[in-house]
């Protein structure tokens, strides 16, 4: 799954810079400093997780010793390396007592997923030692998603399968934010929305041990904590909304829906509707599908969803688009935006789109941030609590 992203808005603004898409506006109100600021994948927020201590109860796991815990508050590290390890065994047993069969896709690869404001890091083909050897390409990537690969898998016959992986996206740093950071991802194949909004709600029940979790659509959570349908509502109202919290924010915005809503949905909704128990936001605008089919009883949203807890955004999922030609169509609209920002343009027709041609079973996808998930599972407060060298000391 290509996950959702976060931009700095103030540099965007800062700079003269055309203005990011919808998943990418940046949470200005409550940003802790400027090191949060990021363009990641999961239209996350950027409010700094509320945290009652280092440690949560008996996370810390049954073999923990006292001896491994520094003086200070802070865990050492051989108790970091025991929660991760923990954390990682239980997600791998929730899946293969599923029938999920792990695979290990390639973190380098001659293409990637093509998206509107993902930077993957590129390697020359020389620094592989493969340039000039036949159909070698020019660079490979660091890949910003397993999705690629894991999909081509399924075309080829592969049955449910999920990935614990590195990944990489250029400049990611920050208190939730790291160049190389571990995701999950995973499909079901004959799966939907229906069957991974369960799955995954049931994964974050057992990691997080939560009670239970519940679901919300776009338009509902609107209507209860706004008062109004998002899809419906005249745009010249969104704008006044967005205007009262940040008039030189709704300026820069203009008439764009979805960033006015991406907004509201940041600073008003995610604070409030996700702090006591794990949320799963479904249901998002057809404008906002990403890689999703559009919801077969309302045509103007899409099955898209995203888990959220404690104002954190940990995953993003689809019942997965399976229409090679339309991917096409929404990877050379996200090279006009990356273009229109900056960007270079990349590659459109990739092994991906070859392998959807040749057929992809229908299936869903779920990515989800292990970084992120152990920062809420141990009460961490930044993403050095919990990964042992984050890029700036690799």
């Amino acid at each position: 799954m290509t996950g959702w992203k976060t931009l700095a808005l103030s540099i965007f603004l800062a700079v003269g810079s055309p203005l990011p898409s919808p998943a990418s506006l940046v949470r200005l109100s409550s940003m802790p400093d400027p090191s949060a600021f990021s363009s990641e994948i999961d239209a996350d927020s950027v409010r700094e997780v509320t945290a009652a201590g280092l440690l949560r109860g008996n996370q810390q796991g049954k073999n923990t010793t006292r001896s491994e815990m520094n003086a200070s508050s802070k865990p050492s590290l051989a108790v970091r390396l025991r929660q991760r390890a923990e954390m990682l065994r239980e997600i791998r047993r929730f899946f293969d007592d599923r029938g999920f069969i792990e695979v290990q896709p390639p973190c380098l690869s001659r293409d990637c997923v093509v998206d509107a404001f993902l930077d993957p890091i590129e390697v020359e083909s020389s620094q592989v030692g493969l340039f000039g050897e036949l159909d070698s390409p020019t660079k490979f990537y660091l890949q910003t998603s397993p999705e690629s690969a894991m999909k081509r898998l399924l075309a080829e016959g592969a049955p449910s399968i999920y990935a614990i992986t590195p990944v990489f996206r250029k400049g990611e740093t920050g208190a939730r934010h790291n160049v190389e950071f571990s995701m999950l991802e995973w499909y079901e194949v004959g799966g939907d929305a229906a069957s991974a909004i369960e799955l995954l709600g049931n994964l974050a029940v057992e990691v997080l041990q939560s009670p239970s979790f519940k679901t919300v659509t776009y338009r509902d959570a609107f209507a209860k904590h706004l008062g109004f349908d998002p899809i419906e509502v005249p745009i010249v109202d969104l704008h006044g909304l967005v205007d009262e919290m940040d008039s030189s924010l709704a300026e820069s915005i203009g008439l764009d829906r979805d960033a006015l809503l991406d907004v509201l949905l940041s600073e008003r909704i995610e604070p409030v509707f996700a702090n006591d128990t794990p949320t799963i936001l479904t249901r998002y605008p057809l404008t906002q599908a990403a890689l999703a089919k559009p919801c077969q009883d309302d045509p103007q949203c899409a099955e898209r969803f995203e888990l959220f807890y404690r104002g954190v955004e940990l995953a993003n999922g689809y019942d997965e688009l399976l229409d090679a030609d339309e991917l096409k169509k929404r990877y050379e609209h996200n090279n006009q935006i990356r273009m229109a920002h900056g960007r270079p343009a990349l590659a459109v027709e990739t092994t991906l789109l070859r392998a959807m041609r040749q057929g992809l079973p229908a299936c869903s996808g779920v990515a989800l941030g292990i970084d992120r998930l152990l920062m809420l599972r141990v009460d961490a407060h930044s993403i050095e609590d919990v990964v042992p060298l984050p890029t700036t000391r690799a």
